[in-house]
């Protein structure tokens, strides 16, 4: 199974680096795991809707420039579905047995992501209505994928 976290913008602080290289590390027995950055734009606080529209579309056109027809794309966004690590575990054990070998999950930039990108998803994952920064995102998204694994292979890191 082949795993992608695509990111707008670079993980910039060590410390985040470290707990993603960690978690990858972990999953390597599970499966292959790769995360790709994509550049963001520059967003200040005074831009109108649709300079903010402009952004998204940009960020969202380079998201979909890494993503092939076979994914099958999870995109992260406040509106998603909810889900217990139990009912994660299980849909990425489905999506495996049913020939969906390479999974795909999507992190937008400061702006969230362009419609472009939430009409290409398969599905909406949310991690509740609290905003994260990105950097930490994708830590947070890296270790849920590892106790997925972990719940589907019966190992006790999940309690």
């Amino acid at each position: 199974m082949n795993i992608k976290i695509i990111g707008v913008g670079k993980v910039k602080e060590k410390y985040f680096r470290a707990g993603i290289a960690e978690y990858a590390k972990r999953l390597s027995r599970f499966c292959k795991f790769k995360l790709v950055e994509v550049k963001d734009e520059q967003a200040p606080e005074s831009l109108s809707q649709a300079e903010k529209d402009e952004v998204m579309a940009k960020e969202g056109e380079r998201i979909l420039n890494k993503i092939s027809s076979r994914e099958y794309v999870y995109a992260l966004a406040i509106k998603g579905k909810e889900r217990s690590s139990e009912a994660f575990a299980h849909e990425i054990q489905q999506l495996a047995t049913y020939g969906h070998s390479d999974i795909t999950f999507v992190i937008g930039g400061s702006l969230g992501l362009s419609p472009e990108v939430l009409k290409r998803a398969d599905t909406q994952l949310s991690f509740g209505r609290l905003t994260m920064p990105h950097q930490l995102m994708r830590l947070v998204l890296a270790e849920q994928v590892y106790r997925a694994f972990t719940i589907i292979n019966g190992l006790p890191y999940h309690k």
